[in-house]
């Protein structure tokens, strides 16, 4: 999530962000890395999908106007669904409610779940 938010504020590449995040971030375990990298590319490669999902499952939130943390999360955790088949859709977004729990907004959670359990079962139904 934190590159995803790194793209969307500084308007960098991936190889621009992934090269300074990693160089920036406390030393982690290279299959944590790598996941984290997987996740990132997946969102970034299937970016203009993802956005048109949560415009579609978002009724009263252009995605230009959500808060950028949320706005990551949703891309994040969708990414994760449409990239990664083999799991669950709740723990997707379980996971992702816990990174919201600690990066966003209070009130967030509600519209994170809401728009994340439509996203999903909206998914389910394709």
């Amino acid at each position: 999530m934190q590159m995803l938010f790194q793209a969307d504020m500084g308007k960098q590449t991936s190889g621009q962000v992934q090269a300074t995040f990693w160089r920036a971030a406390d030393p982690v375990e290279l299959d944590v890395r790598g996941f984290a990298d997987d996740l990132f590319r997946a969102a970034i490669d299937r970016l203009s999908q993802i956005d048109e999902l949560i415009a579609t499952h978002s009724r009263r939130w252009k995605i230009e106007r959500m808060p950028a943390v949320d706005r990551n999360l949703l891309r994040m955790a969708v990414g994760e669904m449409l990239a990664f088949k083999g799991t669950p859709f709740p723990i997707i977004i379980n996971e992702a409610l816990e990174i919201a729990r600690r990066y966003a907004a209070p009130e967030s959670i509600n519209f994170l779940n809401g728009m994340l359990d439509s996203i999903a079962k909206g998914l389910i139904g394709k």
